[in-house]
């Protein structure tokens, strides 16, 4: 073989390999219950968890707690289970973050009680939501 077939089978392989690793850091949606088993079990990887943030009966958001200084807050999440939890943030409440329809957190417990979250993924409503129009002359 010449030396350009070798070059381009190593670069090909070490490609291979840098996909296959990524592949297996990739993280599902898991629950918090998944999550505090982890715990338990010692494994402290970050888990990614979705769920809405907790509301009222009249749909009003509940349960957020802005620290004075501005610079962390906590809040009560729901996953899909149905599990509320309150989470931890250390930095700012994002903007929009009361109107999120769903949030995910990434993250790990710290203890039974609190969930850390390293990171906060927001899905907002959508801006272009359909509006009735009305056609002129229909």
């Amino acid at each position: 073989m010449k030396k350009g077939h070798l070059v381009g089978i190593g670069i090909i392989a070490i490609a291979i390999i840098i996909i296959m690793t990524s592949i297996g850091d990739a993280s599902s949606y898991e629950t918090f219950n998944t999550a505090m088993e982890m715990k338990k079990n010692g494994n402290d990887k970050a888990i990614h968890v979705v769920g809405q943030l907790k509301k009222n009966t009249q749909g009003e958001v509940e349960g957020i707690n802005v620290r004075e200084d501005k610079t962390s807050f906590t809040f009560i999440l729901v996953d899909n289970d149905g599990t509320e939890q309150e989470v931890f943030y250390n930095e700012p409440v994002p903007a929009d973050f009361i109107r999120s329809e769903s949030v995910v957190v990434i993250g790990s417990y710290e203890n039974e009680e609190i969930f850390i979250a390293d990171k906060i993924l927001m899905k907002c409503p959508s801006k272009y939501q359909e509006t009735d129009v009305q056609a002129a002359g229909m």
